[in-house]
């Protein structure tokens, strides 16, 4: 009986989010493709990450990221980032879910829906905000909770999550036809309360 109420209950969020995650692609279906066919990205565990793919193909490309991509696919994210919308997901590897430990299918889901921001956030872009905002950059997620993007010394950025726990980004700017991944090495995590849906933007004023 646990076991079925846990899973519906598993189903039901990752519904939730699917749901937020489809509203926040229909309000940028208008958006141009974010890049020129010169577009160079870098290289992912050995594989190439080709500019042409959506966000779900190159992650299910990555040697690094074969965890992530299954949890995607287990949550009902993956329809929403083969879509026309922007996103911006920061993909932990295989070794930072091998840190985190177990995950129940909720918690899954809203972690992973924790770490993908509606637009596009290469690092030019996120350089350039936390100069503009003073230092700190806050960032709303698709779960409806906060990042914070951050420098870590004169040229690293580092995001923190809700609970105080940070992680660098590894490799920047996989730029996809309709996003941005920035690959990063630990799971980062919202607080225990269910947040609000998304709104179109992804940045808290």
């Amino acid at each position: 009986m646990r076991r079925a109420a846990t899973a519906g209950f598993a189903a039901g969020v990752a519904m939730m989010i699917g749901g937020a995650l489809g509203a926040v692609s229909n309000s940028y279906t208008e958006s141009k493709p974010l890049l020129d066919t010169g577009v160079i990205n870098p290289m992912v565990g050995g594989q190439a990450m080709l500019p042409q793919r959506d966000i779900m193909d190159n992650l299910a490309a990555s040697p690094m990221h074969t965890r992530m991509a299954q949890a995607l696919k287990e949550t009902g994210m993956v329809s929403a980032l083969k879509s026309s919308g922007e996103f911006t997901v920061f993909a932990p590897t295989d070794a930072a879910f091998a840190q985190a430990g177990h995950m129940s299918q909720a918690d899954l889901a809203r972690r992973m829906s924790y770490l993908i921001v509606p637009g596009a956030y290469d690092s030019t872009t996120l350089l350039r905000m936390i100069n503009e905002k003073g230092g700190d950059v806050r960032l709303r997620t698709a779960e409806g909770g906060v990042l914070i993007a951050r420098m870590n010394g004169p040229t690293n950025i580092l995001l923190m999550d809700e609970n105080g726990n940070m992680a660098d980004i590894a490799i920047y700017d996989i730029h996809d036809k309709n996003g941005v991944i920035q690959v990063i090495d630990k799971v980062l995590a919202p607080t225990s309360p269910a947040h609000r849906v998304a709104s179109s933007t992804g940045v808290d004023g």
